[in-house]
């Protein structure tokens, strides 16, 4: 099993919170998005740095355990830019992935941290970039399982975007309770996982800290890729 939490810390306001989280029982890797990259430790408890975004101060980050996993190699992609990301604050890398060799299990994988475009934007927008964004993981990993987690900031029509993910051989995976609430009319499941070769154990919502969105713990096992993109469970 793989243990991975991911936290949006609201403009690097929740970094204090990060030691704590790394603390967290057999934690593998952390993602995180709105982290100030310009001062990132290499390394926080027991995880170190794979990787973080360097076009945005505010941008994205994973941490990994190094004495289970090995580091291949991180990229960090554009996607397609809102306009908000035109005209306001631009986020010109929107998904970091990191591929891994888990030497305790004897497998590959490609890690991805993924802040989608704000409630600004349109539902059609974050599918293109959610999209956009296991494709071009695939390029980082092909033909290994891929774990993505973040900041999806879709609150609603959520069974319709499963679809369009299930039609592209992932599913998507909701936390047990809501990990937005700072605003009335936009409340709900805005981090969550996409995923493809994982079997999702469960996502665990943690406690509310300093940041508007509450942290998601995911606990997820290997599964073998089925040649349509579909999973089959494994032992492992």
């Amino acid at each position: 099993m793989i243990r991975v939490i991911s936290y949006n810390l609201r403009k690097n306001r929740a970094v204090g919170e990060l030691v704590k989280l790394a603390t967290t029982a057999d934690l593998d890797a952390l993602c995180l998005q709105e982290v100030d990259t310009l001062d990132l430790p290499s390394e926080i408890g027991d995880l170190h740095l794979a990787d973080s975004t360097k076009r945005n101060r505010l941008g994205l980050a994973v941490y990994y355990r190094r004495d289970r996993y090995e580091h291949i190699a991180s990229k960090a992609f554009e996607l397609k830019k809102s306009l908000h990301d035109r005209i306001l604050a631009p986020a010109h890398e929107r998904v970091l992935g990191s591929r891994l060799v888990d030497r305790e299990a004897d497998h590959e994988l490609v890690l991805a941290s993924f802040h989608a475009a704000p409630l600004t934007a349109l539902n059609s927008l974050r599918r293109n970039q959610i999209k956009a964004a296991h494709e071009q993981l695939h390029t980082l990993g092909s033909g290994v399982p891929i774990l993505m987690v973040g900041d999806y900031n879709y609150p609603l029509f959520k069974e319709n975007l499963g679809e369009h993910v299930a039609a592209r051989g992932y599913d998507l995976s909701l936390s047990d309770r809501r990990t937005y609430t700072a605003y009335k009319f936009f409340r709900g499941h805005f981090d969550f996982v996409t995923s493809q070769g994982f079997t999702i154990d469960s996502v665990e919502t943690l406690d509310r800290g300093a940041s508007d969105h509450i942290p998601i713990l995911v606990k997820a096992s290997y599964g073998s890729l089925e040649p349509n993109g579909a999973t089959e469970d494994t032992a492992m």
